[in-house]
């Protein structure tokens, strides 16, 4: 997993995998940051687009919106989202970032854009959490 806010280095890392023949995994930032990843052919998987966002007066600032989300559509680049840390909150963050994971994927869905658990090996509990948040049965079945 890359994990670097620096759009230099992130070219210098996406070389490094694609040469190895690895997937690329990027950590998301802020939100120029991930637009020009997702802009980026390169990229396989873009993971916590939920984590360290101040939500706005009326609506959540999930991270994700339908320009990016069709952008990743069109690169072929699936949204990630880490399990590992959403059960390290705190109960209160918890929540705010399974609303925000809610948005996205409602976006998902409508948009027909795949998403995947990182890391992987969760299973069936994850399918049961996507389909409670409000996924249909075939992205839920995909996630894991």
């Amino acid at each position: 997993m890359i994990k670097t806010n620096n759009l230099n280095e992130l070219r210098r890392e996406i070389k490094k995998l694609k040469d190895a023949n690895e997937e690329v995994v990027v950590l998301a930032g802020d939100d120029a940051f991930n637009r020009k990843v997702v802009e980026n052919g390169d990229v396989d998987v873009i993971v916590g687009l939920e984590f360290d966002r101040r939500d706005f007066l009326k609506q959540r600032n999930s991270g994700l919106n339908e320009i990016m989300a069709r952008l990743a559509k069109k690169n072929g680049i699936k949204i990630g989202v880490d399990v590992g840390e959403i059960k390290k909150l705190s109960c209160v963050e918890k929540a705010r970032v399974l609303a925000r994971l809610r948005q996205n994927i409602g976006l998902c869905k409508r948009l027909k854009v795949e998403m995947i658990v990182y890391p992987r090996g969760y299973g069936k509990e994850v399918m049961s959490l996507f389909l409670v948040l409000g996924s249909d049965s075939g992205l839920a079945r995909n996630v894991v």
